[in-house]
């Protein structure tokens, strides 16, 4: 690939995990694509229907032209219709013309990301119209596709690659937004210090400090006297930043020491993705 350096670790991730996705349906019958998966509503057809139809979005092809039923309750935001739509407009389609659309779209995909010359600042399409830069793009297709390759890992009871490349950049993009969640979401309070210690097969130590004004930073220092520690391991960290899991389904995998409240309120607050 020619991708600019900063582009090759989400180019080389994402391939891994389509990759994986490619490998992972190839073999299903009819039926099997039929099966609930941990993303809310969404079924193994509907996670690669989704999967094709953003890297077709990254490709420049045209959007759907499609009226989605009045019946998708599970679609409450413009967000979430605009994902919908390239998800409804293949729900009838055959497994064969799933994998067929998948393997094209890959390769497609793949011939692109050698032929990429532009610069990681390259303003690209974003959901609703909007404009993102190649390298957030690029980086968000890593991290999107390799937690639907999870899901779809959970789907057909086939678990692996949770310490792929994908999942380091995942873990990235998930820490991000930990300071939101726990100075302005679960309220912590000001001048105190909150720590997340993940195990397993991707593992750190975080601790989210919020300020006198209120606002969160995260860095890997360990703090001597947080508010209060989590401790979980990385599947269920995952698992609950990508709000296919409840805190209250997965109690027993993740301790909490000291303000139980506050831990409590990260908890309910942890999911982040749309």
């Amino acid at each position: 690939m020619t991708v600019h350096p900063s582009l090759q670790t989400y180019a080389d991730a994402w391939t891994h995990s389509i990759e994986s996705i490619a490998e992972l349906v190839q073999p299903l019958v009819e039926g099997e694509w039929n099966r609930a998966t941990p993303c809310p509503s969404w079924s193994v057809r509907d996670v690669v229907s989704h999967v094709i139809g953003m890297e077709c979005e990254m490709l420049g092809d045209p959007r759907p032209i499609h009226t989605l039923p009045r019946d998708l309750y599970h679609v409450q935001s413009e967000f979430a219709r605009y994902m919908e739509m390239q998800v409804d407009v293949r729900r009838h389609h055959t497994a064969p013309e799933m994998t067929s659309e998948l393997e094209y779209t890959i390769i497609r995909r793949a011939r692109q990301l050698r032929n990429e010359t532009r610069a990681p600042d390259t303003m690209v399409r974003a959901p609703l119209g909007a404009e993102q830069t190649l390298e957030l793009a690029m980086r968000m297709r890593a991290f999107d596709t390799w937690a639907h390759e999870q899901d779809l890992r959970t789907a057909l009871g086939r678990p692996g690659n949770l310490d792929s490349p994908g999942a380091y950049v995942a873990r990235d993009c998930l820490l991000e937004a930990l300071p939101k969640v726990v100075a302005k979401d679960a309220g912590a309070p000001a001048n105190s210090a909150v720590v997340f210690d993940v195990h397993g097969p991707v593992e750190f130590l975080r601790t989210v400090r919020v300020d006198a004004d209120g606002r969160g930073t995260v860095d890997g220092a360990p703090s001597l006297g947080p508010v209060v520690t989590l401790a979980m391991d990385w599947e269920t960290y995952v698992r609950l930043a990508c709000g296919r899991v409840r805190a209250a389904a997965v109690q027993d995998r993740v301790k909490v020491d000291g303000d139980a409240e506050l831990g409590a309120a990260i908890l309910r607050e942890f999911a982040v993705t749309p």
